[in-house]
């Protein structure tokens, strides 16, 4: 069991973005009711227990609203807008690319540079020539998940295992989306830093932008009111982190181990959406965000650095989004999408994995983003 919990939050607050009605947004209405139907029928066809939609434009929310149910078992709870909900992949971006990305600001690091000149040990078995940027657009070569075992016995062995693997393929030859090139961008702040992402994200992040319910290691307070997921050891999951190679890292991981709330990821979006600024607090800069946020072509699409934009995982953003769109998805049944030309974001937040693991909430959530990206008056 994961013992070590995040401190409670800083003086920081933020009462996250007002609500406003959807046309005073630019949005007609009616068309955006049309995601209470969407949901229902996700609802009916058991692909989720519940969910958590966020969709705002023009520094407010236009629709926010809870369904379902948090968790079924051992007891049903109703979902509530506050539920915490453990964002797998969306970790990613939000935590570990933002956290390496104001490393490259600050000139601690460079895209160009080799991870082997930060990590020695990382040269192993012909990866000498992977650089930062590679790891960022999961086209290092790594592949995308090493076995469990190798994670079993500590979380330092882990790391010398992930340091040992070889290459599936030369670097910048293959976009292969991998877990473990993301877990050695986190072991790379650590070791320009001496702070793990989860620090590291705390201090420059989600502190300063008052997101007091995001982070890894939610204290009990958080993990009271998260969203479960599935039964593991004979316990259900709920507010520990539900990828198991994050789980037998401590719960800190630069692939995985970020917790949230929609309104918190709402203030994130805002600040993507103002260029790096949110409430008169300068967290990266504009170039930087752009260089971010920008189309990289990569074997199979288009990526960002650390974010999906066109490509085969692209399924759950849906249509009607400019080339300038850019967002993520997790296991676990959470999506977000940022769109600046369209002044846009939409969070579909899920426990999809709950009671069973057999949930599919992708194209559920692809729909969700065509109907608001369709509701802005033209």
């Amino acid at each position: 069991m994961l013992l070590v919990f995040l401190a409670a939050p800083s003086s920081v607050n933020s009462e996250g973005l007002p609500l406003a009605p959807p046309e005073s947004l630019g949005f007609v209405g009616e068309r955006l009711s049309q995601i209470d139907d969407i949901v229902a029928a996700g609802l009916g066809e058991g692909e989720m227990a519940g969910c958590v939609v966020c969709i705002g434009r023009q520094g407010k929310i236009a629709h926010l609203k809870p369904y379902g149910y948090r968790q079924v078992e051992p007891a049903m709870v109703e979902m509530t807008v506050d539920t915490v909900f453990d964002m797998a992949s969306i970790t990613k971006p939000v935590a570990t690319a933002m956290s390496i990305m104001l490393l490259v600001e600050r000139g601690d690091l460079k895209l160009t540079d080799r991870v082997a000149e930060h990590i020695p040990e990382f040269a192993q078995n012909g990866k000498e020539a992977v650089t930062v940027g590679d790891l960022l657009l999961h086209q290092s070569g790594l592949t995308p998940d090493n076995a469990l075992s190798d994670y079993l016995e500590s979380p330092t062995k882990a790391i010398e295992n992930v340091y040992a693997l070889p290459l599936r393929v030369p670097p910048k030859t293959k976009f292969m989306y991998s877990d473990v090139g993301f877990i050695m961008l986190a072991e790379l702040i650590r070791k320009k830093t001496g702070q793990d992402v989860h620090q590291f994200s705390q201090e420059h992040l989600f502190c300063p932008l008052g997101m007091n319910d995001t982070g890894y290691l939610p204290r009990q307070e958080l993990r009271d009111r998260a969203a479960a997921t599935e039964m593991r050891n004979g316990r259900w999951m709920q507010g520990e982190v539900h990828d198991p190679r994050a789980y037998h890292l401590g719960g800190i991981a630069g692939h995985a181990g970020l917790f949230s709330t929609a309104e918190d990821l709402a203030v994130f979006a805002q600040m993507l959406l103002n260029g790096g600024d949110y409430d008169g607090k300068r967290i990266i800069d504009v170039e930087t965000l752009e260089q971010m946020t920008g189309s990289s072509e990569v074997s199979s699409g288009i990526r960002g650095l650390g974010w999906d934009k066109q490509s085969g995982y692209s399924s759950n953003k849906g249509d009607g989004f400019s080339a300038r769109a850019f967002g993520h998805g997790g296991f676990t049944g959470t999506v977000l999408w940022v769109d600046p030309e369209l002044d846009l974001f939409v969070i579909f937040l899920s426990n999809r994995l709950h009671p069973d693991g057999k949930g599919s909430v992708n194209k559920l959530a692809g729909r969700i983003g065509s109907v608001a990206a369709a509701a802005i008056k033209k």
